[in-house]
């Protein structure tokens, strides 16, 4: 799977990777700042904005998006429903189900508003990501 690499449309990677990126952003800070500050018990506080905050989520980001695109070329992927299947198998599958392993734990106050929150992103995130892909595969 790994040879698919020489075969990605790189711009597209990029492309699909600053825009889930941007939403990330947006979804976390704009859209759903309060009830993310809620789920991790913080609704009174400023969240930091370390470098590592922001650095950190990119990187996860693009690994993700990276990983996708490789297995859309990989399984051949090249209409717009099968990238929108893969999008559900892998956003449920790996991205909405992790997120929720993550949130079960006693760090995380509100788990379940947590899991919503950011699986959602993730789901989201990830269905643009294979639209993106296969539209300019």
């Amino acid at each position: 799977m790994i040879n698919q690499l020489a075969n990605l449309n790189w711009i597209s990677v990029i492309i699909a990777f600053v825009v889930y990126n941007v939403i990330g952003a947006l979804w976390f800070t704009l859209f759903f700042s309060k009830p993310y500050k809620m789920a991790l018990g913080k609704e009174n506080e400023t969240l930091p904005n370390n470098p590592i905050f922001i650095a950190g989520p990119a990187i996860c980001t693009f690994v993700v998006t990276l990983t996708f695109a490789i297995l859309l070329y990989a399984l051949n992927i090249r209409s717009l429903g099968d990238a929108i299947g893969l999008s559900l198998l892998i956003g449920t599958g790996f991205l909405v189900a992790n997120t929720t392993n993550i949130a079960i734990n006693p760090n995380i106050p509100r788990p379940i508003l947590y899991s919503i929150i950011s699986g959602t992103y993730h789901l989201v995130g990830i269905m643009l990501v294979g639209v993106i892909l296969v539209m300019m595969r």
